[in-house]
């Protein structure tokens, strides 16, 4: 499908570390772009750095008082609480500005290079940091790179963006920033807040008309279920929408894998949600799409296959899921992490899911939590929530 893709990439961007313990390692980043290599995925992107983000940029979102207690605790490396640095979340270093920056500038510059039609996809895996929010980081955010590139484009005269975040947790910060903003809609499918971090994204949160959209699932909702809410609630509302670009954030730790959440997915079904996505950018928005990483703490079995499956399909060659992993790479997840890697691209599982027009099972509890949202959002689009 793709004219033209862009990967956004700089070493730097590992440098987004908040240390040896912390689970957003960025090694996970590293062996991603390896595999991406060594599968020859990114033969078919055009391959771009960046610069950081400046702090005009940064301020599109974010409060200049904050960015300067930012910079403060990147001199000293000193903890800074009432700016969110310095807890077990947010661990306070050394030179967190600038590695924040760069990962903000990250996709900013792949929202520019779809806006000015440099390409027609661009994707920053290492980005996707949605939780910070305008004055205060959060949840291993510092700052929010997906609600950048969101105000960079509004600041650029776009009159419609929508947002889907695919992540096992709420995008509340993206939401929070365009919360009352009808020039921005946000859809987030994740694990219900009663059981896992932020503690938000109820269906009753709708911002300006009906403009936040929030899909709250059950622990243990696997591929099937997740993908029938996801048709459910996604495409109509984008096609509804009519986005003039769509931007997303593609954490994977909905994977069954994850050591931080309790949703089911497999790489085969989070496959299945990036092609969904890639369809709904061309059907939408003129097939303009900017694409970001997010969370994802299994670094070694999941991030790095899923998000090259992301590249790959960002790029219009989705691989084969049975395609076999390279030796080269194998050898380097060994000499770079001690673990075994994995030896395909698939977990062997083939996602189907029942279409929502066949009917709603008032006792499924994903069934549930789907009816609820689409209640919640569907009358303020002038669509009707029911089968």
């Amino acid at each position: 499908m793709s004219k033209t893709a862009r990967v956004i990439w700089d070493d730097a961007l590992t440098s987004y570390d908040f240390g040896p313990s912390h689970p957003l390692a960025p090694v996970r980043v590293e062996l991603t772009m390896a595999l991406a290599r060594d599968l020859g995925v990114l033969d078919r992107v055009e391959v771009a750095g960046c610069a950081p983000a400046t702090d005009d940029e940064l301020a599109l979102v974010h409060k200049r008082g904050y960015i300067e207690a930012v910079k403060r605790v990147s001199v000293s490396g000193a903890a800074d609480l009432s700016a969110g640095l310095g807890t077990s979340d947010n661990p306070a270093f050394a030179g967190v500005h600038e590695a924040s920056a760069l990962i903000a500038g990250a996709s900013i510059a792949a929202a520019r290079a779809v806006w000015e039609g440099a390409a027609e996809h661009a994707v920053n895996v290492a980005g996707g940091l949605h939780h910070a929010m305008a004055d205060t980081a959060s949840g291993f955010c510092v700052y929010n790179d997906p609600a950048l590139a969101i105000a960079w484009l509004l600041s650029q005269g776009a009159g419609r963006v929508a947002y889907v975040d695919v992540d096992v947790h709420h995008g509340d910060g993206v939401q929070a920033a365009f919360y009352d903003d009808p020039r921005v809609l946000t859809i987030s499918l994740h694990e219900s807040p009663l059981t896992l971090f932020p503690g938000t994204g109820l269906p009753q949160e709708t911002g300006a008309d009906g403009t936040a959209v929030n899909v709250a699932l059950p622990a243990g909702c696997g591929d099937s279920g997740w993908l029938r809410a996801f048709d459910a609630v996604v495409p109509p509302l984008l096609r509804e929408f009519r986005p003039e670009i769509l931007v997303t954030q593609h954490g994977c730790d909905s994977h069954a894998l994850d050591p931080l959440a309790h949703l089911m997915l497999s790489v085969d079904g989070q496959r299945a949600a990036y092609a969904a996505l890639h369809r709904l950018a061309h059907e939408t928005a003129g097939g303009r799409w900017v694409v970001t990483g997010g969370g994802g703490y299994e670094l070694v079995q999941v991030v790095p296959r899923a998000w090259t499956h992301l590249v790959a399909e960002v790029s219009g060659h989705p691989l084969d899921p049975d395609t076999a992993t390279p030796e080269s790479w194998r050898r380097f997840v060994r000499e770079r992490t001690g673990e075994l890697p994995p030896l395909t691209m698939t977990d062997g599982r083939s996602p189907e899911f029942t279409d929502w027009s066949a009917g709603y099972d008032p006792a499924d509890p994903i069934d549930r939590a789907v009816m609820a949202t689409r209640r919640a959002v569907f009358p303020l689009h002038g669509l009707d929530p029911m089968p």
